[in-house]
């Protein structure tokens, strides 16, 4: 008797088993070997060509990966482990790098704010050693949610880190150049939440300043200068200009972002704050720490 349609199916899969079982191992033992390439190749690779190594390594990823799993990927930096693993991968980064800044600048100049993207990249910023992020968008999005995005700051803490909220968290700046008093020395990484308004305000108070100083006879009009201006900017706010400048949005310009302090600021652009891997911002921390600032020399 002829065997029938199905029995030669069956045998046909039973024959092909032993093959799928082979390939399935084939590729488990192909994705260990890329795992441990990738760890040994990282930390060998500081300068900005790496760029492209991170990703041609995201685009090995596995397909079909959930979308909740790339994106806890992304918060993790690109890698596993605990939070004392990433806290110790985080700062390793941040020492390779030629030069650190101490006060970065976010500045977001996109219509859609996405608090868990800003969240995560103030995370990264302080864990990689940066004692001072500023945040600022045209719009006020931050400022007026301030309560929100620091939420988002503290859990992502909490999560990535393994840090708690009594313990570590960060010291928040309000609005205002006098809210800078009192936090130039701290041992915690500090974040101020701008809007417009705060770099405007900043030279109206300090030129009230003046005029009260000559109101009051204890300088002369002709002691106004640009000079003693800029004195009293860097008196009232006692924390460091920004270094490095990030922006993030298809706009090319400052959009009022402390138009007095950024005179020898670096600024890099990225496309969007949205869904940024870390590897994005070490990327931009090591162009910032590769360019020369000569200083009008």
């Amino acid at each position: 008797m002829r065997a029938g349609p199905r029995s030669s199916v069956g045998k046909m899969a039973a024959l092909m088993a032993p093959l799928y079982a082979f390939l399935w191992r084939l590729l488990h033992l192909l994705l260990h070997v890329h795992t441990a390439l990738l760890s040994w190749f990282r930390p060998r690779f500081p300068s900005t060509k790496s760029r492209l190594w991170e990703r041609a390594a995201a685009a090995l990823a596995v397909p079909g990966a959930p979308a909740g799993s790339r994106q806890m990927s992304r918060q993790l930096g690109g890698g596993g482990g605990g939070a004392e693993a990433r806290r110790s991968r985080w700062l390793a980064d941040g020492q390779s790098l030629e030069k650190l800044p101490v006060h970065i600048g976010l500045l977001v100049a996109e219509e859609e704010p996405s608090y868990a993207d800003l969240a995560s990249l103030v995370v990264w910023c302080m864990a990689v050693g940066i004692s001072y992020v500023s945040v600022y968008d045209n719009h006020g999005f931050f400022r007026k949610n301030n309560c929100r995005l620091l939420e988002e700051i503290v859990r992502q803490q909490q999560e990535l880190l393994g840090l708690d909220a009594s313990g570590s968290g960060v010291d928040f700046l309000d609005g205002g150049v006098n809210s800078y008093r009192n936090n130039v020395v701290s041992c915690r990484p500090t974040l101020k939440v701008l809007c417009p308004a705060d770099g405007k305000q900043s030279i109206v108070q300090a030129a009230r300043q003046l005029c009260r100083s000559v109101e009051t006879k204890q300088s002369s009009s002709r002691d106004i200068s640009v000079s003693s201006l800029d004195v009293l900017l860097r008196e009232s706010k006692n924390v460091p200009d920004p270094e490095l400048v990030v922006t993030f949005g298809p706009v090319n310009s400052t959009l009022g972002f402390l138009p007095w302090h950024i005179r020898l600021s670096e600024f890099i652009s990225l496309p969007s704050h949205r869904n940024l891997a870390y590897e994005d911002l070490l990327a931009a921390l090591r162009r910032y720490g590769a360019c020369q600032q000569r200083l009008g020399q």
